[in-house]
């Protein structure tokens, strides 16, 4: 069996443990926690995903993260994602979440922020490429088809936040 996470309902409720690919095949709820990472300037980290990536090889996004192994919270699980993906630990705050339609399968994606002020150490199996820009800057970028498509979608909702909190039920 691969990796455990939680298969989670509608209102992000456990229903039990799954594997996390059988949750993608079968389409079953599972928790994504991801980070919007900061530097003291306010810009914000984008990065090349590896190009032998299982999801989205050789596409940029502006979040790191992944799946909440089973048992974790989402919290716990962006502070993990963090030192795995940047080799840094610093506090990690909670966002909002939201149950996003993904390009591969649903899933509930809690988003978090953290002020990155130290030298990040990317992890070259997952990440092949990284620069800190602009607000305006990652705009541009997320207008491009190497854009994780799925990341365009959080990037509206959290420059927006006062929209962003509101849950999108699934068709």
């Amino acid at each position: 069996m691969g990796e455990l996470v939680d298969r989670v309902d509608e209102q992000d409720r456990v229903l039990g443990v799954v594997d996390r690919g059988e949750a993608i095949t079968h389409h079953w709820l599972h928790r994504v926690a991801t980070i919007v990472c900061r530097d003291g300037e306010g810009r914000v980290l984008v990065h090349r995903r590896a190009a032998d990536m299982s999801r989205f090889p050789g596409q940029y996004n502006f979040m790191v993260g992944g799946a909440a192994e089973a048992g974790e919270s989402y919290e716990e699980a962006a502070a993990r994602e963090l030192t795995e993906e940047l080799g840094v630990r610093v506090p990690v705050r909670f966002a909002f979440k939201f149950l996003c339609r993904g390009e591969i399968s649903p899933y509930w994606l809690g988003l978090h922020e953290a002020v990155v002020g130290e030298d990040i150490t990317p992890d070259p199996d997952e990440i092949a490429w990284h620069a800190w820009v602009t607000e305006d800057e990652l705009r541009e970028m997320a207008r491009r088809p190497t854009f994780v498509a799925d990341s365009v979608d959080v990037l509206a909702r959290y420059l927006n936040r006062g929209e962003a909190a509101r849950a999108d039920p699934l068709p």
